[in-house]
């Protein structure tokens, strides 16, 4: 995952959120190398959204520290912010504005130099040349999804949020989207947080995951073989394993 000397996309230490004293995210710690693609997995509840939008700034943590390329994001903000990018099936762009126009729109607040070149590059490496035009509210879900990660990667992100990118998808377009998203962290070294509750696909695309359960991170492991170290049969059952009884695998 690169050199120990290279600072990591992400690094995330004993991260607090309370909400009227009750603790929606306990002690978190974890770490995004550049090139690394990383789950944030576990049930509805668990504090998975919770979490990325406090690494987005969008949520003041209670306590704890976040760093985005050795930036801490309480103290440098901006610039911090500056290094990431965010897509979610849940945060449509505006379905008003044409493709062109939303990248144009997300460029300028972005900073994004030598932006008409860049949108016509992800316009090109996002099949949307022909959707250049287009309101975003007409395009399929597909589409919108694409238009989503082309918005995302505007700014050439260190650290490239994920917040169940591929849900609603057809299992096609999904494939599609998996390795663009791959190809991403390759090519241009970004770390990768990534949410789904499609764990065939945590297998296929992430190096390490997280599993969350109340709050804490319960295991880490290579998805691969993290199942077996804890004797279940595959992810999915390993994820159930720890909706269910989270006090039982946090005692193996």
């Amino acid at each position: 995952m690169g050199r120990a000397d290279v600072p990591k996309a992400l690094s995330v230490a004993k991260l607090r959120k309370e909400y009227g004293g009750k603790a929606a995210v306990e002690g978190v710690s974890f770490e995004v190398g550049r090139g690394e693609i990383v789950g944030l997995l576990g049930p509805n509840g668990a504090g998975k959204t919770t979490t990325i939008n406090m690494v987005l700034g969008v949520l003041q943590p209670t306590s704890g520290t976040i760093h985005i390329q050795d930036l801490d994001l309480a103290a440098q903000r901006s610039a911090a912010l500056a290094l990431t990018n965010f897509a979610a099936v849940y945060s449509p762009l505006p379905g008003n504005l044409s493709v062109y126009q939303n990248l144009r729109v997300f460029g300028l607040i972005y900073g994004v130099k030598s932006l008409g070149a860049r949108i016509a590059e992800l316009l090109e490496q996002f099949d949307l040349v022909k959707y250049r035009d287009v309101k975003c509210g007409v395009l399929s879900s597909g589409e919108q999804t694409r238009v989503a990660l082309a918005k995302a990667m505007l700014n050439r992100p260190h650290l490239l949020l994920l917040d169940e990118p591929t849900a609603s998808l057809d299992p096609a377009t999904a494939r599609d989207i998996r390795a663009r998203i791959r190809e991403f962290a390759a090519r241009d070294a970004g770390g990768v947080l990534w949410t789904s509750h499609n764990m065939y696909e945590v297998e296929e695309v992430c190096d390490r995951v997280l599993f969350l359960a109340r709050g804490r991170v319960l295991l880490e492991g290579n998805p691969r073989t993290l199942p077996g170290e804890h004797g279940q049969a595959s992810l999915e059952e390993l994820f159930i394993a720890v909706a269910r009884e989270p006090l039982a695998l946090e005692r193996s």
